[in-house]
C-alpha cells in the first residue's frame, strides 16, 4: 500500500468522481483509476462501486476512508514538524556551561538568539568543564562551552577556541585593596585570605596552580561556594577570590575588581561538541551567534 494511492483513494471518496479526483491530486485520469484498482488489488476488496457510471464506496470502501484520512492528516503533521524544525521555527537546544559564562557571558548571546528564534526551547546545563566534557560524551548536551585545556584528553570531543579572558582580582568595596591598589602579584595571595569556589571548578584548580608554581599553599577562609556565593562572601569582607573579568564587570555594587600584574592570568573558553554527531541544526545556529558574538575579542582585554 502507498501512501500516494491513499490519497488518490481519499480525493475520489470525497469528489464521486474520477476526473475531478484526478484534477485535485494532479494526475491523469487513468494513473488515478490505474493506482486504485492497484490498492483494490493489495487490500483484496473492492473499494469503490462504478456501477452505471454512478461512484460510490463498498463497505470496504467506508471502513478505509477515516483510516485513510488519518493517515494523510498524520503525514501532513509529519511534514509541517520537519519544516518547523528545518526552519528553526521550532526545537530545542541543550547547553551546558560554567557557571561564571552562564554569569557574564551568555545573557546577552542567548537574548540575540532567542530573538532570532523565539519558538527554540533554550536548556542549560550549568556545571564544571569536568561535569560538562561528561554529558557531552553520553549526549546529555548538544554544545558546551569549556575551558581550555580540557581536564581529559578528548578525541570524541570537537573544540572551538571562543575567546580568552583576563582573571582579576575582587575584593570587599570596603576594605583596602590587595597588593598595591593597581595590580595584584600572585605572590600578594600568600597574606591574602582566599574565598574558594567548591572542587570541580575550574577556577579554583587554576588559581591554587598559579599559588603553587610561586611557592606556596593558598589559605582559604570560605571555600565550596558557587559563582553567587564566593561573590557574597567577599562582598561582606570575608576574603578576595580569583575570578573572570567579565564576571567582575558585571557582579554589582559592594565589590572591587584588581587586575593581576603580568604575566597575569588567563583562561581560554571553547565551545565543545560531539565529533561523532554533528549538532541538531538549532544548536549549529546558536555556535554560529555565539561565534559571531565573540569574533575579534578572542585576544582582547578581557575576552
Amino acid at each position: 500500500m502507498q501512501f500516494q494511492q491513499l490519497a488518490y483513494f481519499v480525493a475520489v471518496a470525497e469528489t464521486r468522481h474520477f476526473t475531478r479526483a484526478a484534477e485535485r491530486v494532479h494526475v491523469s485520469q487513468p494513473s488515478l483509476s490505474q493506482q486504485i484498482r492497484a490498492l483494490e488489488s493489495e487490500l483484496g476488496a473492492e473499494l469503490v462501486s462504478r456501477a452505471r457510471g454512478n461512484i460510490a464506496l463498498t463497505e470496504a470502501g467506508e471502513a478505509l476512508l477515516p483510516l485513510a484520512r488519518r493517515i494523510i492528516a498524520d503525514a501532513e503533521t509529519a511534514r509541517l514538524e520537519v519544516q518547523e524544525l528545518a526552519h528553526l521555527r521550532r526545537g530545542r537546544v541543550r547547553l551546558g556551561a560554567t557557571p561564571s559564562l552562564c554569569t557574564g557571558l551568555l545573557p546577552e548571546v542567548l537574548r540575540t538568539f532567542h530573538g532570532m528564534h523565539p519558538g527554540i526551547r533554550l536548556l542549560i546545563e550549568e556545571s564544571g568543564s569536568h561535569d560538562l566534557v561528561r554529558e557531552l560524551a553520553r549526549g546529555a548536551l548538544d554544545l558546551a562551552l569549556v575551558v581550555l585545556p580540557l581536564p581529559a584528553p578528548s578525541p570524541a570531543l570537537t573544540t572551538v577556541e571562543l575567546l580568552r579572558e583576563d582573571l582579576v582580582v575582587v575584593s570587599s568595596a570596603a576594605a583596602a585593596p590587595p597588593g598595591d591598589g593597581r595590580a595584584v602579584r600572585i605572590a600578594d595571595l600568600r597574606d591574602e585570605p582566599l574565598v574558594m569556589f567548591r572542587h570541580g571548578y575550574d577556577l579554583r584548580e587554576l588559581t591554587v596552580a598559579a599559588c603553587r608554581a610561586d611557592g606556596f599553599e593558598p589559605s582559604f577562609t570560605v571555600e565550596g561556594g558557587e559563582m553567587d556565593a564566593v561573590l557574597g562572601f567577599v562582598r561582606a569582607g570575608l576574603g578576595v577570590a580569583v575570578v573572570p573579568h567579565m564576571v567582575a564587570a558585571h557582579a554589582g555594587p559592594g565589590l572591587r575588581a584588581t587586575p593581576l600584574a603580568p604575566p597575569g592570568l588567563r583562561r581560554t573558553i571553547a565551545l565543545a561538541h560531539r565529533s561523532d554527531v554533528a549538532p541538531p541544526r538549532a544548536a549549529r545556529e546558536l555556535q554560529r551567534v555565539l561565534l559571531a558574538a565573540h569574533r575579534g575579542k578572542r585576544d582582547g582585554p578581557g575576552g
